[in-house]
């Protein structure tokens, strides 16, 4: 199998087939992802919840994101690797192009930055400096606390105007992967239209161009709580491969996400 690579992502948005994406977060699981055919397999700073029992993500540092990073590439064949930059680690230019580095040479392919914006000096440096850059818009966990908890983004008209806006100028700036979450299906297909570059959403309906959900929600083994935008394959099938097969197969089909784990407006 050809290694996915940034072409083959923006291949697949042009040829309208729906990218499957995953967490991951050790060698184990994303040898497993991969065997499956995941397209993109992400290190989040979900590893603060899921692997850490924090309530939120801002405890996360860079080196624990590059120790996740490194155990994941080591089960990796074909999948895109993608690696968050967690919380404060990216608030300079010049903080955020040392930490990336760090990111890449732990074997990330692509680095992800929560925000608006404010991020489009960081942007062109890293494309300036190599680094490919996906971008996240809606409920971004790092700003949890000023969201006041975490609640879906972009239901009034200024705010999904103004995260519209926001989604072109990232992409105009370099940005080659955009992640939208939780945010109303009609916005996030607007703006996966709006832009050339692929969308993948999780909690943003089915109309954006690919999916991604957190590995231990799609198992159904969180520690507090299944997400409405999330489904439980595990249960549904029995088996670990089996779940993560029929999850990419509902990705690709188009029934993942149903409205049940939609958001309206």
């Amino acid at each position: 199998m050809k290694k996915v690579t940034t072409s083959t992502l923006l291949k697949m948005k042009q040829q309208s087939e729906k990218i499957s994406a995953l967490t991951a977060y050790d060698a184990s699981f994303s040898k497993l992802f991969d065997e499956q055919g995941i397209d993109v397999l992400l290190i989040g700073d979900s590893l603060g919840m899921v692997l850490q029992g924090c309530d939120d993500t801002l405890g996360v540092s860079i080196d624990d994101v590059a120790y996740h990073t490194r155990a994941v590439r080591k089960g990796v064949e074909r999948a895109f690797v993608i690696a968050d930059m967690p919380f404060m680690s990216y608030s300079t230019p010049e903080q955020t192009y040392l930490n990336a580095a760090k990111l890449m040479a732990a074997g990330a392919s692509m680095v992800k930055l929560e925000g608006g914006r404010w991020l489009l000096e960081s942007i062109k440096g890293l494309n300036e400096r190599g680094v490919p850059v996906c971008g996240h818009l809606g409920l971004t966990p790092q700003s949890v606390h000023v969201f006041g908890g975490f609640k879906v983004q972009g239901r009034d008209d200024l705010q999904a105007e103004q995260m519209l806006e926001q989604a072109k100028e990232m992409a105009a700036a370099g940005i080659q992967l955009l992640v939208l979450e939780c945010v109303p299906t009609e916005l996030a297909g607007a703006i996966s239209q709006a832009v050339d570059i692929p969308v993948i959403g999780i909690g943003a309906g089915a109309e954006t161009d690919g999916q991604i959900l957190v590995m231990h929600d799609m198992f159904g083994i969180s520690a507090n709580y299944m997400p409405k935008f999330s489904k439980n394959y595990l249960q549904e099938t029995g088996d670990m491969r089996t779940a993560v097969s029929q999850y990419i197969e509902e990705v690709k089909d188009g029934s993942f996400p149903s409205e049940a784990h939609s958001f309206s407006k």
